[in-house]
């Protein structure tokens, strides 16, 4: 890890003059977790530092779901994004992006939980088996359909793997941000919905109180940090600059600058570190569980003959294969 921080920091510094000029202003994404007031509010002084750091105005793009950023990236309306793991994904197959760096916790740790929460006073709703009780007609608060905790970590791990389709499991399955899951549940609007362990620490520091009526009943594996991903055909010189900034950004600097930069990460989202290098092999466990998530459907698919999921699981099975030859090839870090 080291060598590759201290390589990209180098080829930063000696990277030449060509084509900045032609970029007049870098177009951030964030995806659309909370308010865009919020979101607004807990990114602006990253994106002032990042703005004097590489001399090009910086401004942020906020649209309402996830599949906006990536679309806006993809007609080069997004020049560099915030993303989950899935979207992220989606923006490098759709949008010609490329996964650069990654966020990382305070103490340099990376990673967060998908979660099941509903509200503190439900006495019937502990357990992924209360979960899954078709019985209760419960109204279940779903994610964005490209997030990665909220929709597609929850649809194998706690769905697929039951073979539990929601829209036929629920009275009332309603999709919002994590934001806005958080607060029907503590609301008690819905029984329960997914979301995430990063959104519910930003909960308990922006509204405590409604913090305080979540309770957590399923948790996932451990998720990736979130991609920090740009446009491949930025010019090579910007992608330098940003590279730069992001991997100095709290290493760096006077120390007054680095204290600077520490204390502006600790209040982005749910309080991060310095960023980490990263790269799109970060998505080969995402793309797995799509993968995964499409086999147990082929396999639990009554409308198929015996040759037809035959022949569908071996192609599922060929891709995985692929991708575990390709994670086997990757250097250590």
């Amino acid at each position: 890890m080291k060598r590759l921080i201290a390589a990209g920091l180098t080829l930063a510094a000696l990277a030449v003059q060509a084509r900045a000029e032609e970029i007049k202003e870098l177009n951030f994404g964030f995806i659309s977790t909370e308010s865009s007031a919020n979101l607004a509010k807990s990114f602006e002084p990253l994106i002032k530092d990042m703005e004097k750091a590489i001399g090009v105005p910086v401004k942020p793009f906020f649209v309402g779901d996830y599949a906006g950023v990536i679309e806006g990236m993809r007609f080069k309306k997004v020049d560099i994004a915030w993303y989950g793991n899935k979207s992220a994904m989606e923006a490098v197959d759709r949008a010609n992006g490329e996964v650069f760096v990654k966020t990382a916790k305070p103490d340099g740790s990376s990673g967060y939980y998908s979660l099941i929460v509903t509200n503190v006073d439900r006495t019937d709703i502990n357990n992924l088996k209360d979960i899954l009780d078709c019985s209760k007609g419960y109204n279940f608060g779903n994610g964005d359909p490209n997030s990665t905790s909220g929709f597609l970590v929850p649809s194998y791990y706690v769905f697929a793997l039951n073979n539990v389709d929601p829209s036929k499991c629920y009275k009332r399955v309603v999709a919002s941000n994590h934001e806005g899951n958080l607060l029907a549940v503590a609301n008690k609007q819905i029984d329960f919905a997914t979301n995430n362990t990063e959104n519910v620490s930003r909960l308990q520091a922006t509204r405590p109180a409604e913090a305080a009526k979540i309770k957590e009943v399923w948790r996932s594996p451990l998720i990736a940090g979130d991609p920090i991903v740009w446009r491949k055909d930025l010019p090579a010189d910007l992608k330098a600059k940003i590279y730069y900034f992001f991997m100095s950004y709290g290493r760096l600097g006077t120390p007054e600058e680095i204290v600077h930069a520490r204390e502006v990460l600790a209040k982005t989202s749910d309080g991060w570190g310095p960023f980490l290098a990263s790269s799109d092999a970060q998505l080969i466990p995402v793309r797995q569980l799509e993968l995964f998530k499409a086999k147990v459907k082929v396999q639990n698919d009554d409308k198929l003959s015996a040759d037809e999921k035959a022949a569908k699981v071996k192609e599922i099975d060929a891709k995985l294969a692929a991708l575990e030859d390709q994670q086997k090839k990757l250097p250590s870090m």
